[in-house]
């Protein structure tokens, strides 16, 4: 399965909780009724935030940490010769900037012990 920016909206809609402000008197007596939903509006702007900053931060060449998830790391690769596989002609590869990930220790962890 492959998560999608809307299954990422989804979540945050469903996860994320906000504190209503306005105090009725059956929030006193069910403190569960004391949170609000977010829209799917805003639920799309913050994930988009997120992938702006994300965006960002890499294209000005800075590494990205989360911890317990893993590093966003910009790497230079250099210009080298390379091969057209169908054609067989030999080219020159510019040089350029590519974004590895690594995985955290802990979600290296989890990825890798099976549920008994």
């Amino acid at each position: 399965m492959t998560l999608t920016k809307r299954d990422i909206v989804n979540s945050v809609m469903q996860e994320v909780r906000l504190k209503d402000r306005r105090k009725g008197p059956q929030k006193f007596l069910f403190p569960e009724m004391d949170c609000i939903s977010l829209s799917r509006r805003r639920a799309e702007e913050i994930v988009e935030s997120l992938f702006e900053i994300i965006k960002k931060t890499l294209a000005n060449g800075e590494d990205i940490v989360i911890a317990g998830f893993g590093k966003f790391q910009v790497k230079f690769k250099w210009a080298r010769k390379g091969r057209n596989p169908q054609t067989g002609e030999m080219l020159i590869l510019r040089s350029r900037r590519a974004v590895t990930f690594r995985t955290s220790p802990k979600l290296r962890k989890k990825m890798n012990t099976q549920d008994e």
